[in-house]
């Protein structure tokens, strides 16, 4: 599995730029008519993949012929996929047509959601500094260990609650079947590129407790038909409350916690803002910061299906049917153990300009000169997302300074009379006389 799930299809790139410009760590650069992605600097936020209007750029989930290596196979239904489907008033549909599409057990994400707002109820604060922040979207962790290092103290260290789940089904897997722990499979259904990547490369344990990862919009086709089938009679396999599967869509999480003081924000530009925020020691008074790097929460991952409005409307309708709190799961001291971080979160030097300091603070000197004399237009002519970016490539070496257009005509001026007319219309200096009319 590559280091991130989110790829490039170089037959369907144009180079048309729209992905630089909307990347919020400035991880993607146009070469030769081709976008390349920055891998130390990307969060697998998915935003390039709404956005790339010719359907470029995806994420790598898993093939369903990964059940077959495994003699019993358990589903982790993430809460989102309970949004996708119109009139769904029991999530037990949902759960025994997956039992007909390959699985032979199901472990509701939202079970173990409900043990962490549980634990949160129990254990408020504790000695993390505030705002306490919020650990659900690896998105989210992977930018504060980027950009924000000093801010990953105030991160709450328990696990997704998908890595809480996985663990969680493989132990009643293994009582269930008397089978090895390694004879079964746990597969997650997730709703973003970021859950596919901390699947298989996970950021606080020291290896993966997942098998594989099936995207939202992949097992949605596949449930179809079975949900038709099981819908007048089906199974009763859910074990989630409302608490549990509120958790989906932002500020469901901090209302499971019954959090008082709190902040819910969604966007992963809207989080970077907070985030800044934080940092400065401008949001005294929130105890408690729900961050999800989606739109509207996960129900707004770029694998699901539906509008993330209106699955976040269904999934709320759903929980309303619901009781609160199914208590099916007890928080023992075992299931705290596995759900706190196995690893400390470190930082991520993806912004480094070099190791040693007294060299970074030279090329820091040297793009701010070179920045100052660039338009500063972000034109994104350069293929780079803003002039600033042009002057960091050119210092460190992944680009020149003549992929700027306008440098280029400054040298032309020398050899034409009419350089402007070389740059791009809106970008001209020199005015046309207007045609006279007829």
């Amino acid at each position: 599995m590559a280091k991130h799930s989110v790829v490039m299809q170089y037959s369907r790139c144009l180079g048309c730029t729209t992905c630089i410009k909307n990347c919020p760590t400035d991880a993607i650069r146009v070469r030769n008519r081709k976008a390349v992605i920055l891998a130390d600097r990307c969060i697998d936020c998915g935003k390039c993949i709404r956005v790339c209007p010719h359907k470029a750029i995806r994420s790598i989930s898993d093939s369903f012929e990964l059940l077959e290596q495994f003699k019993h196979k358990v589903a982790l239904p993430e809460p989102a996929l309970f949004g996708q489907f119109h009139n769904l008033d029991d999530p037990n549909v949902v759960l025994g047509a997956l039992l007909r599409i390959g699985f032979d057990d199901v472990f509701e994400v939202a079970a173990a959601a409900e043990l962490l707002s549980d634990k949160a109820r129990r254990e408020p604060g504790g000695e993390r500094p505030l705002p306490r922040i919020t650990s659900a979207c690896p998105t989210v962790l992977r930018i504060i260990r980027m950009r924000f290092p000093k801010l990953i103290p105030h991160i709450e260290p328990v696990l997704l609650p998908m890595e809480l789940a996985a663990q969680l089904a493989r132990e009643e897997a293994v009582k269930k079947t008397g089978l090895k722990p390694e004879e079964i499979g746990i597969f997650a259904i997730v709703p973003c590129s970021a859950k596919v990547t901390t699947a298989h490369a996970p950021m606080a344990l020291p290896r993966p407790v997942i098998d594989g990862a099936f995207a939202v919009n992949d097992v949605y086709i596949k449930l179809l038909g079975p949900m038709k089938e099981v819908s007048e009679a089906p199974p009763d396999l859910s074990r989630t409350g409302a608490l549990g599967l509120t958790w989906g869509y932002c500020g469901g999480e901090s209302a499971a916690r019954l959090e008082k003081n709190f902040v819910a924000v969604d966007g992963i530009d809207n989080v970077i803002r907070i985030l800044e925020e934080i940092e400065d020691g401008r949001l005294p008074d929130a105890d408690f910061v729900e961050l999800t790097a989606c739109v509207q929460g996960c129900v707004g991952g770029c694998l699901n299906v539906e509008n993330p409005y209106g699955a976040k409307m269904r999934l709320a309708h759903l929980a309303e049917s619901l009781p609160q709190k199914r208590n099916t799961l007890s928080f023992s001291p075992a299931a705290r153990r596995l759900a706190r971080f196995q690893q400390e979160l470190d930082y991520i030097p993806a912004f480094q300009l070099d190791a040693d300091r007294g060299a970074a603070m030279e090329k820091l000197f040297r793009i701010d000169q070179l920045a100052e004399g660039l338009p500063g237009l972000d034109c994104s002519s350069c293929g780079a997302p803003s002039c600033r970016a042009l002057a960091e490539d050119v210092v460190l070496g992944r680009a020149s300074l003549d992929d700027c257009i306008f440098k280029v005509r400054e040298r032309m001026e020398s050899v034409a009379d009419d350089a402007d007319s070389y740059l791009p219309a809106p970008f001209r200096h020199k005015k046309k006389p207007p045609i006279p009319p007829k």
